[in-house]
């Protein structure tokens, strides 16, 4: 006897969207006042952890000590919350975080080994001749990214993009920062591991199991499991836990050991040119201008991350290229202040726009207006950025995640039973996460990257490049996915690319006037195409 047929709906595919459903607020709709005010705070609790570590890695180095490297924070926190603010009034208008990047850190340690400053014997002397270097090559870099965004050339290679090709990049912009997450959680497991599994319980389960205030839970989830962890953390701290332990088990586990407290000022307000004139090498510039494209690339695939947890539609290329304008204008902040960082979009904070399913441009305005406000009350600020790495890499693994999975979910326009799209997919991953694995692990063992010439500056722009997962992961996808079979009528529907051609020009759908616009009629002045 033959089997019944299937009833109709279990026939019937998800349907495909092109703003995400389920987002409590949008780009254009805030919050409630006290409810976005909070949830900005929340963003500015995430982005503490990278304006942290960079300096703290970096500025010893430099030789600078406790009081150099607090600065060197509030000054970080000053620009991104300037830059974060231009992003969202001018630049793309998303809700996204322009803070510091690890892209840059490569070549800013180049910066510092080189022999120029290794017979400097006063460490203070040597750091701001390091910073001063720095700051040139950094000013110098911005160029790219400005002429490259404001030109409308970034546009052209947007437009290239499908949802195919699309996929590796953003997903490897989250996926690919694994190396952040868990190794630095186990460097204290006993604190790390529960910020993991309270988080996950209180964004994840409870809401569940408590409807009534399951959305509090959804959404402050990170404040109220770091505020739990750190207190925990502290107590460890205070009863003993650690007396005697080794110094670097002290380093990550004690909440007094990051000496941002005790270096910082009550009331600082960072300026251009602190450390004195900036100076140029034509290497080091290069070198920077390396790493500045590749920030570029990976900014690119945050912003589509974004627009996804935003609920806005896709990003459109003259509005992506006019963002990444105004991000070499942070750059050029960057250097002007003096920041030892280049910016970028902050991955985490993407991240935090699925967990908290608020894409709201107005919680992300809120959240620029703390970092300013903590960059200038400096002993205050320093509270909040001695939060243990651990605990800021517990949050990472949900967030990076999140971003991750921004990525995969661009498959839902792809026909993935189509083998030219397991193709491009799968080797674009692989490839992106492989090269950068065998550039990075050649480097921790030999002390210095696969492409070893007399020249450090076109080394540093080669192995910066090619350690960079989302960018090598997207490259190859753009490459392959534009020339294998391009113009086969079954590739472009394959690709996705039926689906995105609406997005492609700012005018071909109305909702870009609503999402990406610039206020104060300022569109008369700078047109969208």
């Amino acid at each position: 006897m033959a089997a019944p047929a299937p009833k109709q709906e279990e026939l019937q595919a998800h349907a495909v969207r092109d703003q995400l459903p389920a987002v409590s607020y949008c780009l254009t709709s805030p919050p409630p006042w006290p409810e976005a005010i909070l949830l900005g705070f929340q963003h500015y609790l995430v982005m503490l952890g990278t304006t942290v570590i960079i300096p703290t890695a970096l500025v010893p180095q430099m030789g600078g000590g406790n009081e150099e490297k607090a600065r060197v924070v509030q000054t970080l926190l000053f620009v991104a919350g300037i830059n974060t603010l231009l992003q969202s009034f001018l630049g793309t208008r998303l809700p996204a975080v322009i803070g510091a990047s690890y892209t840059f850190v490569a070549p800013t340690i180049s910066i510092v080994l080189a022999a120029r400053y290794a017979g400097i014997a006063d460490p203070h002397e040597r750091f701001l001749r390091t910073m001063r270097g720095t700051q040139g090559a950094l000013i110098v870099a911005s160029t790219l990214q400005i002429i490259m965004g404001f030109s409308g050339l970034w546009r052209i290679v947007v437009r290239l993009l499908s949802p195919l090709s699309a996929a590796p990049l953003v997903a490897l912009a989250g996926f690919g920062l694994y190396e952040l997450g868990f190794p630095s959680v186990a460097k204290c497991i006993e604190i790390g591991l529960p910020q993991i599994i309270l988080l996950v319980a209180l964004s994840q389960y409870i809401p569940n199991l408590v409807p009534l205030l399951g959305t509090a839970f959804e959404r402050f989830a990170v404040v109220m499991s770091v505020a739990v962890v750190w207190l925990y953390a502290f107590f460890l701290t205070v009863g003993g836990a650690y007396k005697g332990a080794a110094q670097k088990t002290q380093f990550h586990c004690r909440t007094d050991r990051s000496g941002l407290v005790g270096g910082a000022s009550w009331i600082s307000v960072p300026y251009p040119f602190q450390w004195g004139a900036p100076t140029f090498d034509a290497g080091e510039c290069f070198a920077m201008m390396a790493a500045a494209f590749v920030a570029l690339v990976e900014s690119t695939g945050a912003f589509i991350a974004v627009s996804r947890y935003a609920s806005a539609t896709p990003c459109p290329p003259s509005i992506m290229s006019r963002g990444i304008g105004w991000q070499g204008v942070g750059i050029l902040l960057g250097g002007l202040f003096g920041t030892a960082s280049g910016s970028s979009v902050s991955v985490e904070n993407a991240g935090l726009l699925g967990l908290t399913r608020v894409g709201s441009r107005r919680v992300v305005q809120i959240s620029a207006g703390f970092m300013i406000f903590f960059s200038i009350l400096g002993k205050f600020g320093a509270v909040f950025a001695s939060i243990p790495t651990p605990i800021i890499a517990a949050i990472y693994c949900l967030l990076f995640a999140y971003v991750g999975m921004a990525g995969i979910g661009f498959l839902q326009f792809c026909n993935l039973n189509s083998f030219r799209t397991k193709f491009i997919l799968g080797f674009s991953l692989f490839m992106g996460i492989s090269v950068p694995q065998y550039f990075n692990e050649y480097t921790s063992v030999a002390g210095f990257g696969p492409v070893h010439t007399h020249a450090r500056w076109f080394n540093d722009m080669i192995n910066v490049v090619f350690s960079s997962k989302a960018f090598v992961g997207g490259a190859v996808a753009l490459l392959l996915d534009s020339t294998l079979h391009r113009h086969d009528s079954t590739a472009r529907r394959d690709r996705g690319d039926h689906f995105w051609d609406r997005f492609r020009s700012f005018k071909t759908d109305p909702r870009s006037e609503e999402f990406y616009s610039l206020p104060f009629n300022l569109n008369k002045f700078f047109p969208s195409f």
